[in-house]
């Protein structure tokens, strides 16, 4: 009994031991999280003041920012923002008046933060330096400072830092006391000497906001003056290792010998695998020294990708001869992700990108999240509508998100915090120049172990000896880290071609070429023959949706939606304050309609190697930007779900290839079936199902495909689908879906099929295409009048409306057309009963819609609400119409500015809506509700909008203006 109780007692003495062996050697810190002093410094007084030796007056709460401490300068017409703006009429306006007085400031480019501030601020902490701290290696930690930040220790400077990327770490005096000291910090968020450009999205008010102070994790830390300064984990799936380069530094220069213990474990696996330890000694001479280590991983060894997330995680520790000890881990994926040819490659298997670009969004606090769990969220979100990969445009994220996104399955491509444009530009020997390697540096020091972080560029778009400098950039990177693929920027489609690209991202081989009839058999092959490297669309889409506003009680934080207000308040004094939803969802199902379409022409591309959208979330800045499916806070709008979305955007999507979405009864619907597969493996036998329903539900054909394995790529041709229409005996909409039987993979395509020969009707209706005489009299003696004047309208003429919506917004292209967003109609109206059709634009408006003028009813009653009504950009928020009906004298008036005749020819959507029109006005059910004057109608031919748009400004964005010559 005795023996037992004293291998007991010696069991719980080593376990203190050990845990005393943690506690002594581990880093230990102290967090800085609270309350700070403060004082702002305009006038750049506390140097030359030495205001670090003063006690600052007032407080705020750190971590945090100015403006979530209410400090800094209040919101008015001379606040000097940071970020471009190309449309000034909102300072110049007369309609725009009321939205510039004070205590009604609503501004339209981007959100309203509380407060603001460009300059240096103080900010002030006492701290407690523990006895127990004495010859440790002391080091102010501050994870995300905005932007540069000098520190003094007492009256001590102890350096200056300024990034965008990574923590600010201070190395604090060696022979600091124990006791009561205290810490200083001067942030200064100007643009200075290192202009990386006002509208790079790591500091433009923009996205985040140029804002000052620090977030995420501020601590001392203290730990051994023998320490890992980096470790780099460099997989090796073919010799089943992992390399590990590590660089050793000792505090004041000193020597140190010792061993360094490698030991790794898979975390978030089924079955967790122990890797072997591995020891090696090491040699520190002068302050620094460097090892690499071979580490075996075992026969079996978990692969991280976008289906398996699989993740080591290593521990290395140093032991000095002397008793010294550090550890550090690092978390790392056993992964390959290279460009084969034309292809990329994770582990082997080609990979096709999914992408959205985040604009560093965060509407609450102006500044990324920190943590790991609002990006776990972000990125699920992402998965949730099928993508696999996010570009980061002109910032890097936060560590959380590299930890988040390694959880999660996710590709990323941060990028050096620059879009060096806009009064900057990179290859002319300015700072920038420099800073562009040092950043990308702390970028790769810092996150490069991550599996996630599989791509780079310098940044977007630049001007300047572009050429010259993006390839040695590319080269430097090549040669130094092969641990994910390079491309020297993302660019639009007239930026010249860097040659040594490890893959594109550039525009010109994205977009939908719906000024012809749409279909789905065209591709963007011609466009990227010319690259022998993956291709992937830079910010595709940016098709607008209209502004959601009960979006706006959303916004608690730091920031208010004042130009959503603005906009909602424009709507009421354009008589349409209850059409804001109608106008919402309307324009989203066109909005997600062009994403399909879209995204399906990319997944038919041969050699296309993936999308990047522009984006899947609002972007709140650049006059405000509405291209999401999602609102700024990630959240759905209500006119299409995740699931939906998924459907033509996922590792596997089934294709049509049809010639047009419109028939006539006379022919047949005649579509080829393909796949686009890039899945975790090839989907053995395959069998592909095809069912075409009625708008009822009701089935009217059906089929399936011989099986066929699905190979990992795209174009797999499965087989054809024919059906003639003849059974087809009125205007009807059906929908067929292809399905992959046993899987989650369907997709599904609307068709509208028509009568080829509609029945002649003995109508009482004078057509007419002006308002002549004959017309006046008709309406006077109280018979019924049909006006087609299209390509006569006068009063809405500027407006021009295609079948696409407004790209990206029409504030920051200066009203660059198209103006429109569609469509907006009641379904349940007369005018439809021979013409199916939901209340927004859908394929068989095309033919009626594109190019069509619209008529400005800025002069109609109140309350006038046309038969067809276009979305007008939400800058203007005209009441438009396509098509709308009225009493005017004893009679009854339908007037279209679409072309709609009864000599229309081989349009069988614009045939069938004249003719539905017609039998509607020859009914009981013609009975408009508006009284309008004659000469109210007629003004629409004769006068201009009282209102003409006018930017007031010179200078336009890069895609409107020409480019200069690089070499």
């Amino acid at each position: 009994m005795q023996k037992q109780v004293n291998r007991v007692f010696k069991v719980l003495i080593g376990i203190a031991f050990i845990f005393l062996s943690i506690t002594q050697t581990h880093a230990q810190s102290i967090s800085l999280a609270g309350k700070w002093r403060f004082r702002i410094d305009p006038k750049d007084e506390g140097i030359k003041g030495k205001w670090y030796s003063t006690v600052l007056p007032e407080s705020v709460n750190l971590p945090g920012s100015m403006a979530e401490n209410l400090k800094g300068d209040d919101i008015t017409l001379k606040t000097k923002w940071t970020g471009s703006i190309y449309d000034s009429s909102y300072f110049f306006h007369p309609r725009l008046e009321k939205y510039r007085q004070p205590g009604n400031l609503k501004i339209p480019f981007w959100l309203t933060p509380a407060k603001h501030y460009t300059g240096a601020a103080w900010y002030q902490k006492d701290i407690e330096i523990p006895a127990n701290w004495k010859n440790k290696r002391l080091v102010l930690s501050l994870e995300y400072p905005h932007s540069e930040t000098r520190v003094w220790i007492d009256d001590i400077e102890t350096g200056t830092q300024y990034t965008f990327v990574v923590a600010q770490n201070f190395e604090l005096p060696a022979n600091l006391k124990a006791g009561k000291h205290t810490i200083t910090l001067l942030i200064d968020n100007r643009i200075k000497a290192i202009n990386v450009g006002q509208d790079s999205h790591s500091l433009t008010d923009h996205t985040q906001g140029n804002w000052n102070g620090v977030v995420g994790k501020m601590e001392l830390v203290a730990s051994s003056p023998v320490y890992f300064e980096d470790i780099q984990v460099y997989p090796d799936l073919k010799n089943k290792s992992a390399r590990v380069k590590i660089q050793l530094k000792a505090n004041t220069n000193q020597s140190s010998a010792g061993k360094i213990i490698l030991s790794a474990g898979s975390f978030n696996t089924k079955n967790i695998l122990q890797v072997k330890p591995v020891t090696a000694a090491y040699q520190i001479t002068n302050g620094e020294g460097s090892l690499e280590i071979n580490l075996p991983m075992g026969d079996k060894i978990a692969t991280w990708d976008e289906f398996d997330p699989a993740l080591y995680r290593l521990t290395a520790t140093l032991l000095s001869k002397d008793g010294k000890r550090d550890e550090k881990k690092a978390q790392f994926g056993m992964r390959e992700f290279k460009a084969v040819g034309r292809t990329f490659e994770i582990n082997g298997r080609p990979v096709f990108l999914r992408g959205t670009v985040n604009n560093c969004e965060f509407p609450l606090t102006g500044y990324p999240s920190m943590d790991v769990a609002a990006w776990v969220r972000i990125f699920k979100i992402s998965k949730a509508h099928g993508l696999n990969h996010m570009r980061f445009h002109s910032f890097c994220p936060p560590e959380a998100a590299f930890i988040a996104a390694d959880q999660v399955g996710f590709y990323l491509q941060p990028e050096g915090p620059s879009w060096a444009n806009h009064g900057t530009s990179i290859g002319d020997g300015k700072p920038i120049d420099q800073f562009i390697y040092d950043e990308t540096n702390r970028m790769t020091k810092n996150y490069g172990n991550y599996a996630s972080f599989c791509m780079m560029a310098y940044g977007n778009e630049p001007r300047g000896r572009q050429v010259e400098y993006l390839t040695k950039f590319n080269n430097y990177w090549k040669a130094k880290d092969s641990r994910r693929l390079y491309t020297g920027a993302s660019v639009g489609g007239s930026w010249p071609v860097i040659p040594n690209n490890e893959y594109m991202v550039r525009a010109g081989a994205r977009g939908l070429d719906w000024g012809r009839k749409p279909e789905s058999i065209s591709t963007y092959a011609k466009q990227i023959e010319q690259f022998t490297v993956p291709f992937v669309a830079h910010e595709m889409g940016q098709y607008c949706a209209f502004p959601n506003f009960d979006e706006v009680k959303k916004y608690t934080g730091v920031y208010r939606a004042k130009n959503f207000e603005m906009f909602q308040e424009d709507l009421k004094d354009h008589d349409m304050a209850d059409q804001g939803h109608d106008f919402l969802m309307a324009s989203g199902k066109l909005q997600a309609l062009c994403y399909k379409n879209e995204i399906e022409k990319a997944l038919r591309t041969p050699n296309y190697n993936g999308y990047q959208l522009l984006s899947l979330n609002d972007y709140p800045g650049q006059g405000t930007a509405l291209v999401g499916v999602l609102d700024a806070f990630w959240d759905e709008k209500g006119y299409i779900t995740a699931k939906e979305f998924k459907r033509f955007s996922n590792s596997t999507v089934p294709l049509l290839k049809v010639s047009k979405f419109v028939f006539t009864n006379n022919e047949t619907l005649e579509a080829a079936v393909e796949v686009a597969h890039f899945g975790k493996a090839p989907i053995e036998n395959a069998k592909l199902l095809w069912t075409l329903k009625d708008e009822s539900g009701t089935n009217v054909a059906k089929g399936n495909f011989s099986p066929k394995t699905l190979n990992i790529t795209n174009c797999i041709a499965i087989g054809e689908i024919k059906f003639p229409l003849s059974g087809i005996t009125k205007a009807t909409k059906l929908k067929l879906e292809v399905t992959i039987d046993g899987t989650e993979f369907a997709n599904d395509w609307d068709f509208w099929v028509y009568p080829a020969k509609l029945p002649q009707v003995k109508s009482n209706v004078y057509y007419c295409t002006s308002l002549d005489d004959k017309a006046k009299a008709v309406l006077t003696g109280g018979g019924n009048v049909f006006l087609n004047e299209a390509g006569k309208v006068v009063k809405g003429k500027e407006v021009v409306q295609t079948f696409l919506p407004v790209f990206w917004n029409t504030s920051w292209f200066k009203m660059r057309p198209p103006h429109t967003l569609g469509i907006l109609c009641d379904p349940k109206h007369g005018a439809f009963n021979n013409f199916p059709t939901d209340y927004h634009s859908d394929m068989q408006w095309w033919e009626i819609v594109n190019k069509s003028q619209v008529m400005n009813l800025e002069d109609f009653p109140s309350g006038f609400k046309p038969i067809i009504q276009p979305i007008d950009t939400w800058f203007l928020n005209r009441r438009l119409a396509l098509i709308f009906e009225a009493k005017v004298g004893k009679g009854k008036l339908v007037v279209s500015s679409a072309n709609l005749s009864p000599d229309v020819k081989d349009a069988p959507a614009a045939q069938q809506l004249y003719f539905s029109l017609q039998q509607y006005m020859m009914s009981d059910q013609f009975n408009p509700k508006y009284e309008v004057a004659f000469n109210t109608v007629k003004d629409i031919f004769e006068s201009p909008s009282k209102i003409q748009f006018d930017t007031f400004t010179k200078d336009s964005p890069d895609e409107l203006k020409p480019k200069p010559k690089s070499n």
